[in-house]
């Protein structure tokens, strides 16, 4: 694990922020799709549409122009694609950059119903020319609200897709009841508790999907008061020793959250250790990771750390703390991972003091 960035000194370079839109087989992406693209301040987006199989069908219905568009359907976009996609993106910002295309403003990704999306972030994170020019805005994933539900029991491909969600939008909303919307919103804050949710009628989402967050302290603040709030512990854990059985309900296919507080500043070399650790034994079922941290050598800036399975962003430091409580959070989005055996690592390898480490309620 890299050192942290700091901010100040070198002026930032503008990057282009990239939207990556999944959900499962029939949630409708493509409907959605159209809707956004008609809207005047899409006019400077690429798309990217993935479609597995022979035939693919589903760009056939997209109405972009062709210099918005590229289809990837030589596979899927996790395993023989990524090296098309970095293909693309370079070639879409060459293009730009040459004027041969309109100034590329935002790039819009659509997966396939099966895919994963944590193969798209890993090649947008790790590939150097990449990660300097784009940016991850956001993943948006749809979510049916027929068969929503019956798909997250038979399929842990959705619940994935949902666990490493930014937003989530429950698409033909207009078709279920209030009472099903609302029972399947109950397990999406289950396995995304910090995701923004929405819902979708007719294609038309009741929230921009697009808008970018401000950033900033207060933002952080925000992102892990949701988090901790939403801890699949609940209220009545008891915070050190509990069983399993209370969970199940909470997780689709192995997936679960969870949250940690520690009180005390931890030593930035050992945290960094403990990071490596976890990212080359567990970072397959590590699906979404983020940390507010109190290091000891600069206790004035926090740092803020975001991984996605076994990839990190590079550590970036806020310029203040956010609010009065300075304790260090880490919010974990697993599969198949017991909270425990995460508290024992932070015990053993980031030196962390086993009587200063908290379950967050």
């Amino acid at each position: 694990m890299s050192g942290p960035e700091r901010a100040g000194g070198v002026a930032a370079v503008e990057t282009v922020p990239v939207t990556i839109l999944t959900g499962f087989l029939g949630s409708g992406k493509t409907t959605l799709l159209n809707r956004l693209l008609r809207r005047p301040s899409l006019a400077g987006a690429a798309v990217i549409v993935n479609e597995f199989g022979a035939v693919g069908l589903d760009h056939l219905l997209i109405e972009a122009s062709e210099e918005q568009f590229t289809l990837l359907d030589n596979g899927c976009v996790c395993c023989t694609v990524r090296g098309d996609l970095v293909g693309t993106l370079k070639a879409l910002d060459r293009r730009s950059a040459a004027g041969a295309a309109p100034p590329l403003a935002r790039v819009i990704i659509e997966t396939t119903g099966l895919a994963d999306p944590a193969p798209i972030l890993h090649t947008l994170m790790a590939e150097p020319e990449l990660a300097a020019r784009f940016r991850v805005d956001a993943i948006v994933t749809t979510v049916d609200a027929v068969n929503g539900a019956s798909t997250l029991d038979r399929h842990p491909e959705a619940a994935k897709q949902i666990a490493v969600a930014d937003r989530l939008l429950v698409t033909k909303a207009d078709l279920a009841s209030d009472a099903e919307i609302a029972a399947l919103e109950g397990r999406l804050a289950g396995l995304a508790p910090t995701a923004r949710r929405g819902r979708a009628r007719d294609g038309e989402a009741n929230f921009d999907i697009m808008a970018e967050e401000p950033a900033g302290a207060e933002r952080i603040a925000a992102w892990f008061e949701a988090a901790t709030h939403h801890d699949d512990c609940g209220p009545d854990c008891d915070h050190h020793h509990h069983g399993h059985a209370h969970h199940d309900a909470h997780r689709h296919h192995g997936i679960h959250s969870f949250s940690f507080v520690i009180d005390q500043p931890v030593e930035w070399a050992a945290f960094a250790r403990w990071l490596d650790y976890v990212a080359a034994l567990k970072g397959e079922d590590l699906l979404r990771f983020k940390g507010l941290v109190h290091v000891a050598e600069e206790p004035e800036r926090p740092l803020v750390l975001h991984g996605v399975q076994h990839v990190f962003h590079p550590p970036a430091r806020l310029d203040r703390w956010p609010s009065a409580d300075r304790r260090t959070r880490l919010v974990f989005i697993v599969r198949d991972i017991e909270r425990e055996t995460i508290a024992r690592t932070l015990v053993k390898f980031a030196a962390i003091d086993a009587a200063g480490l908290h379950m967050a309620a």
